[in-house]
């Protein structure tokens, strides 16, 4: 405490001579630097001092260990999951899949099978609206094209977005097919890391990926060279949920055989996809329905919107594909995944998938790009801020530099210009004299020689006296 009090006194005496000391010049000597550091002292200060009074056996980043308190009664707060229901209704909700794959897999028709909806435009849409010769060109592009719906299902609204990527894989050399889609996912974390940033963060928008379904071919053998560098280059980037398109092609035995095989292959390959966790407080049926989703990973799929009345004339209509041996029900677990799918994408693991998104993928790019701005753990790295202090004196000084040379020969030319003024002026003023003082020596000499000319007249004039000749006329004969 006596540590403290003079602490006290020493900050008292010290803030006194800065605030109250107005008069003081040396109060007015105080630079920027010296008042920063009596701030810091002061915060320092007064943290130690409201640690010392308020927790006086408590260290200062001790853990403070949490008493559990039974209540003698009912308060209300069992309320507040209710109380964020009604707000979580009111405002709605919002979700983004992106679904990749080759041309033909599906992709369209099984997020029109998942929502029931006519939700992203098929192949025969494209279609309707274009010509046979834009089909195929539009069916071959690797631009990346975004779908926004809104939807309600029982008062509640969802903001459903689809980011479909046609054309992926269509081409013979596919080596750099993942990139576009890697910066697209990449930008829309730049765009939400801009917006936690800004000021005013109150219309903040989230367009991440909260899923992405990559189709994988029913080839039966296991993962090609484009699948494992898709799946391994943004299996740290998104939820990745791989399914078996059109699964249909293939026996029971054929499916759950190219099941293991693609399952070594991510293993091997050290792959990251979207498993669902099973938490502490789940009950028996929810880890049950957990491990029913992880075995049936990658999920094997058949989507459809047809529907057919099956048994026939019994009125009951089901989603399918018909063969001639017979239909495949969509909504049959014994026939697909699909309900499997369905069921962890939509009902039970939505919330989860933005969750795992906002906090562990987002978080991890958020954190690269601030170590990447010289941040590390909230606070600036003094080393990569004074680095990039040097550097900036450095360009201003060079830039001062350029500018010094630039104003300095801009002075020479014009001084040469005005010097060969000067030089023109005095050259044509020596001539213009030259030229009046020659016009001054003329008329000097025709002066002169008017002045002689004149007392040559004078002297060859009549004698004194001598009679003048009278003219001779008419009248003057005589």
């Amino acid at each position: 405490m006596a540590h403290e009090k003079q602490s006290t006194r020493l900050f008292s005496t010290i803030l006194g001579s800065i605030v109250t000391d107005q008069g003081n010049d040396a109060a007015l000597s105080w630079g920027l630097d010296d008042v920063r550091s009596v701030v810091s002292f002061a915060a320092v200060l007064a943290h130690q001092l409201t640690a010392s009074t308020l927790e006086p056996n408590v260290h200062v980043g001790q853990t403070i260990p949490i008493q559990k308190k039974k209540l003698n009664g009912i308060v209300g707060f069992h309320n507040l999951p209710n109380q964020v229901h009604r707000k979580s209704v009111k405002k709605g909700f919002s979700f983004t899949i992106m679904i990749v794959g080759e041309s033909g897999l599906g992709k369209s028709t099984l997020i029109n099978t998942l929502f029931n909806a006519p939700i992203a435009p098929t192949r025969d849409t494209f279609g309707m609206t274009r010509g046979a010769g834009e089909k195929d060109d539009v069916s071959k592009t690797v631009e990346i094209a975004s779908f926004t719906s809104d939807i309600e299902e029982n008062g509640v609204k969802l903001k459903l977005t689809i980011i479909d990527t046609p054309g992926f894989g269509d081409f013979i050399n596919n080596a750099d097919a993942h990139k576009p889609i890697l910066k697209s996912i990449e930008e829309r974390y730049e765009h939400y890391l801009d917006q936690e940033s800004r000021v005013n963060r109150k219309n903040m928008t989230d367009s991440r990926v909260h899923a992405c379904i990559y189709f994988i071919a029913p080839t039966g053998h296991s993962l090609r060279q484009l699948d494992v560098t898709f799946m391994k280059e943004l299996g740290s980037k998104v939820n990745l949920i791989p399914v078996i398109a059109k699964s249909d092609v293939l026996t029971e035995t054929e499916v759950a055989e190219f099941k293991e095989r693609i399952l070594d292959d991510i293993r091997a390959h050290n792959i990251n996809i979207y498993t669902p966790a099973v938490h502490e407080n789940d009950d028996p049926e929810t880890v049950q329905e957990i491990k029913e989703i992880i075995s049936r990973i990658p999920f094997a799929i058949v989507g459809s919107t047809q529907t057919f009345e099956h048994p026939a004339g019994s009125g009951n209509h089901i989603r399918g594909r018909r063969y001639p041996w017979g239909i495949i029900e969509v909504d049959n677990e014994a026939h697909c995944d699909f309900v499997t799918l369905r069921h962890m994408l939509i009902r039970t693991h939505m919330e989860e998938l933005k969750e795992h998104t906002n906090e562990m993928l987002y978080e991890s790019h958020r954190a690269v790009k601030l170590v990447e701005k010289g941040a590390d753990s909230g606070a600036i790295n003094p080393a990569k801020f004074e680095e990039e202090k040097r550097a900036h004196e450095l360009k201003m000084t060079k830039m001062e530099a350029e500018m010094k040379a630039v104003f300095q020969q801009k002075v020479a030319e014009k001084e040469k210009k005005l010097k060969q003024s000067e030089e023109e002026l005095y050259a044509r003023h020596r001539e213009m004299k030259a030229q009046l003082e020659q016009q001054r020596l003329d008329l000097e000499e025709r002066k002169r020689r008017l002045l002689a000319g004149g007392a040559g007249q004078a002297g060859t004039g009549p004698r004194p006296g001598a009679s003048t000749p009278k003219p001779k006329g008419l009248f003057n004969n005589k």
